[in-house]
């Protein structure tokens, strides 16, 4: 009787947990059927040609911030590619750069891929926000020295707030699972 209720209880603690991690992953994301906030029109080739700096965090999917870094990052448009090299630097004096490489595919469509993410990040222009979502592994650090990696997906969203900023904010799931988000200011030099 008593190995019932102990399988029960365990039967029962599992259930739980297994609900409350579908809970947290069913966070609500932006979606292009959300109103528009502007009558801005994103053009990434143009908004990104040029000088930034960006400060941002990560936050955990309990909205604790984990992490917080600065990028300065160099765009260029040459007509057909965009290139995007940013410099990150954590707040514990860590650094890491990330050179992407867009190419528009259509009217609204872009692609794009970057030394670590998995295959082709895809995206999407309206309006005034954009889009675009992939797979990347992601160093992980102690002590500030990179110590292997994690395999994690993006749902990146980024609205044009002016000609001069803009403010992403990118979902990242493992599994389907909301991990946590990051929060960036884009603004143009």
């Amino acid at each position: 009787m008593r190995a019932t209720r102990l399988t029960l209880g365990l039967g029962l603690a599992t259930a739980l947990s297994l609900s409350l991690a579908f809970l947290a992953s069913c966070t609500g994301h932006p979606s292009f059927k959300d109103a528009s906030l502007s009558d801005r029109q994103f053009q990434l080739e143009k908004f990104f040609d040029g000088n930034f700096i960006a400060h941002g965090q990560f936050q955990d999917r309990f909205g604790t911030v984990r992490r917080q870094f600065e990028v300065k990052i160099a765009g260029k448009w040459d007509g057909k590619e965009l290139k995007l090299v940013e410099d990150f630097v954590y707040e514990d004096g860590s650094t890491e750069q990330r050179v992407w490489t867009l190419h528009k595919t259509g009217e609204t469509t872009w692609e794009g891929t970057a030394p670590g993410v998995i295959g082709v990040a895809k995206g999407e222009v309206r309006g005034d926000r954009f889009n675009w979502q992939y797979t990347i592994d992601l160093p992980v650090t102690k002590a500030g020295e990179p110590t292997t990696t994690t395999r994690v997906s993006f749902d990146d969203w980024i609205w044009l707030l002016s000609d001069t900023r803009a403010y992403n904010r990118a979902y990242m799931m493992k599994y389907g699972i909301t991990l946590g988000d990051v929060s960036i200011t884009f603004e143009k030099l």
